[in-house]
């Protein structure tokens, strides 16, 4: 097929585009950079570059190039998004995060509805934040949206993409917490653990749900190659963990001790409000995963953390 890819230049994109290409899909890449960064450079034969303008931070407008390479895209992934728990949560912080995964969805959405063929499969992210936080509660696919402010934006994210032409099959994946060794929460933690001072963020009695990067990456290439796949899926692996199991784990793997909490009021002070992605977790896990045949190859989070640390390739 050929794939329109927008936001796939990161963390998930550098494992997602050589894997997409070795099942022998044709990819257009949408980005706002002029050059690859961090992408395998054998990947890079054959890609198809079309570059936003830079002044829009944001989001992107279907013209010229953009609309062109839309119209010859089968299918279409779409994990555009500012990270979630970088940066303090000021009002501007907000309504960057909303804007970089709404506007940008809607302007795709819109665009593929003025085509005379419009793409047969739109993947789209979202996030397990939909579900608010809960320290007790085992969330599913079918579970309602929480309350919180991160629930409501993956909401109306979710929403946005629903705009999707009739004919365009749409899979949306509640993504939880990527692990990879280059990037993401690991990739900040790593340095840490490795030092010896790595140890649970906040009481460590919240959920972390998770999953390794090339998992991930196998379930959005199931979802744009099986017309199984619709609506909501959990991109979790199905052992969700509490975050002091979680540095614990990642100490072992490491051979070092993760003794060391980071104190709650310290990561407030450095986040703010975005602080409560990681002090107040959710349990995820997936109904739809098995009915679709799919298994992680990383159920367990040991084996997930030596993939991520010790494979080139992951």
């Amino acid at each position: 097929m050929r794939l329109l890819l927008i936001g796939c230049t990161g963390l998930v994109g550098r494992a997602l585009i050589p894997m997409l290409q070795s099942s022998g899909h044709d990819l257009t890449i949408v980005s706002r950079r002029s050059a690859p960064a961090g992408l395998p450079s054998g990947c890079l034969q054959g890609l198809e570059w079309v570059q936003c303008n830079p002044a829009d931070s944001i989001s992107w407008e279907p013209s010229g190039a953009l609309q062109q390479a839309l119209a010859q895209a089968q299918g279409v992934v779409n994990l555009a998004g500012e990270p979630i728990a970088e940066k303090r949560w000021t009002s501007e912080h907000l309504q960057l995060l909303e804007d970089s995964r709404l506007l940008t969805t809607r302007h795709l959405t819109k665009a593929m509805g003025e085509l005379a063929k419009p793409p047969n499969v739109l993947v789209n992210a979202s996030a397990v934040g939909y579900y608010g936080t809960s320290s007790n509660q085992c969330f599913q696919e079918s579970s309602p949206c929480g309350s919180d402010v991160l629930a409501g934006l993956c909401q109306r994210w979710e929403k946005a993409a629903l705009e999707k032409p009739e004919a365009t099959r749409l899979v949306v994946l509640r993504i939880g917490i990527v692990l990879a060794a280059d990037g993401g929460a690991l990739g900040k933690m790593l340095p840490i653990f490795r030092v010896g001072f790595g140890g649970p963020i906040g009481s460590g009695q919240q959920w972390m749900s998770w999953i390794e990067r090339s998992d991930l990456c196998r379930m959005i290439l199931a979802a744009v190659e099986n017309d199984a796949w619709s609506g909501i899926v959990n991109a979790v692996a199905p052992t969700p963990v509490t975050m002091a199991t979680f540095s614990a784990t990642l100490g072992r793997c490491l051979g070092r001790p993760s003794l060391l909490p980071v104190p709650a009021p310290l990561l407030k002070l450095l986040l703010g409000d975005g602080a409560r992605v990681v002090l107040e977790g959710q349990r995820v896990e997936s109904e739809r995963q098995a009915a679709l045949n799919f298994k992680c190859h990383f159920s367990e989070l040991p084996a997930a953390f030596d993939a991520a640390t010790n494979s080139k390739s992951h």
